[in-house]
């Protein structure tokens, strides 16, 4: 994963006032913390911080006192109906240093014939992996499977260095049959109730 540099600047001034205008001033108020320091409040540019954060956990490198330091997001709050960003917690990470995260799960390839549905039991997998190394997602094959299969976590292939965060039984992934009356039977009934 490569790293997303983001231009932020101390935040000096706190409070509700403050933080609206950060925001309508383009920026998005911010809070960094981890390994001990006390949180560092920034404010990052709204439009920059929006894109990085459409990879899912995007390595940030932020200027946190005049040195470069790595950031992941660790909680994201959205105004609920524009959806943009008002505030980002993020955890300073350092180079080498073993993070647990959540990565998509990803599918390709066709389902056996017969009307089967793929269920997603796992939305997100839990690994851990260096904070520098995360991968951005994980996909699974599920070509050819019939009702019933299922992947558990332990089948899937991560790629080097990364580990699973989860039970390795865990289902991620399974085939469910199609549960549809048949059009006739619907038509019967309709026409029964109405009798």
């Amino acid at each position: 994963m490569s790293e997303i540099r983001i231009a932020a600047e101390t935040r000096t001034e706190f409070g509700k006032g403050a933080a609206r205008r950060a925001r309508r001033a383009g920026f998005v108020p911010g809070v960094v913390y981890g390994h001990g320091h006390a949180p560092v409040h920034l404010n990052l540019p709204g439009h920059d911080l929006m894109m990085a954060l459409k990879t899912p956990n995007a390595l940030l490198v932020v200027p946190i006192e005049g040195k470069d330091e790595y950031v992941l997001p660790k909680a994201v709050q959205r105004e609920a109906i524009k959806r943009t960003i008002e505030h980002v917690d993020l955890l300073l990470v350092k180079r080498g240093e073993k993070v647990t995260v959540e990565i998509p799960v990803l599918t390709e390839g066709e389902l056996a014939p017969g009307g089967n549905l793929l269920e997603h039991v796992l939305q997100a997998l839990p690994i851990e992996a260096e904070a520098t190394h995360l991968p951005e997602a994980v996909t699974v094959s599920v070509e050819g499977l019939e009702a019933g299969a299922s992947i558990h976590a332990k089948d899937i292939v991560l790629p080097a260095g990364v580990t699973l965060a989860v039970e390795a039984d865990a289902v991620v992934l399974q085939v469910i049959a199609a549960q549809a009356a048949p059009v006739e039977e619907e038509a019967e009934e309709a026409e029964g109730a109405e009798a």
